[in-house]
């Protein structure tokens, strides 16, 4: 059975008697380009079922308008939130974001990474921490094409990146609960192999050795990000450390989940001070992957995540980058700020 062949934008030139520039410059819809030229090329591109890619559009070396983003955990809300926002911006500027879900494993991000580059793309955003983050720096660099980094941690050296500062997100949050009188202050949630959790538990313990506070071992748990989970690990954590004054909690999850375990040993959040140990509210502080206004309305104060202001942020970058092709490469941070639900 015999293939048909491709139409290429070679062919629609030799159809319409025009160069194949003449033929880029109607498909973008830039240049000036007479009607009876411009009806000539539409009428060869009809009639022999030429397909136009981003490719053809920046054969005279333009752009195709065209900004590749790879996420590696598109169920995470903090992802979720930047990939919004940085879609609004791209898209306010008459750019189209080509979204890849990136995987777990290190080889399909560089899988991804090449296919965007073969669509030809102006420039790559890789949202999340990777392995082989120098070898898609060079393979990037080799094709000539901007790649900017945006995470929520700390774990490049030599590339262009953006991420929240969560150690300083931590020191704001527990340093928050010192003032409203707590001084036996646990923390909950997330896995020792997160790097995040590590800067955020970094800020927690600086913070509590700033101010002479006890700190001991195990008050930091381990719990995945279950509400069940979360509501369990609490209510062992105060049978055994009772006289516990205030838990830092991972996430959202893990936040509503200690709530649900307070309300369970009888000890509800809340902010009002500190009495006796048995008529004391634990006071709960988390950090927030999401909007604030997706915050629930709890006792809970939160160290907020400005994941879609990153997006616009990281929006900006990536142009400066595709228009000045010599600027230096950077590492910006966004702090946080407290947010008190109620």
């Amino acid at each position: 059975m015999a293939v048909a062949k491709k139409i290429t934008i070679n062919d629609v030139a030799l159809a319409a008697g025009v160069s194949v520039s003449t033929v880029s410059l109607v498909l973008s819809g830039k240049g000036r380009i007479s009607p009876a030229t411009g009806q000539r090329v539409n009428d060869a591109v009809e009639q022999l079922g030429f397909v136009r890619n981003r490719q053809a559009a920046s054969l005279r070396g333009g752009q195709s308008g065209v900004i590749g983003l790879i996420v590696r955990d598109l169920t995470s809300p903090f992802y979720a939130e930047l990939t919004a926002g940085l879609t609004e911006a791209l898209e306010a500027q008459g750019r189209m974001v080509f979204l890849l879900h990136g995987g777990r494993e290190a080889g399909q991000l560089v899988q991804r990474l090449e296919m965007l580059l073969t669509q030809g793309v102006d420039g790559v955003i890789i949202a999340g921490a990777s392995g082989v983050s120098s070898e898609l720096c060079e393979r990037a660099a080799e094709k000539g094409i901007p790649l900017v980094f945006a995470s929520r941690a700390s774990y490049l050296d030599e590339a262009d990146t953006l991420r929240p500062d969560n150690m300083q997100a931590a020191q704001m949050l527990t340093e928050h609960l010192i003032r409203r009188g707590h001084q036996r202050i646990a923390w909950l949630g997330g896995k020792s192999s997160s790097l995040t959790r590590a800067e955020r538990v970094g800020g927690y313990c600086a913070t509590l050795l700033k101010y002479g506070l006890p700190f001991h071992s195990e008050w930091v748990v381990e719990c995945e990000s279950s509400q069940k989970k979360a509501a369990e690990a609490m209510g062992t954590l105060l049978r055994h450390n009772p006289t516990l004054s205030a838990v830092i909690c991972y996430n959202e999850t893990i936040a509503m989940g200690a709530w649900f375990g307070l309300i369970r040993a009888g000890r509800q959040s809340g902010e009002s001070g500190v009495g006796t140990f048995f008529d004391q509210q634990i006071g709960l502080g988390a950090f927030a992957d999401v909007a604030e206004n997706a915050l629930d309305d709890l006792p809970i104060v939160w160290a907020t995540t400005p994941a879609r202001e990153m997006g616009y942020q990281l929006a900006d970058r990536i142009m400066q980058r595709i228009e000045k092709t010599e600027l230096p490469m950077g590492h910006h941070i966004f702090p946080a700020r407290l947010v008190a639900t109620s």
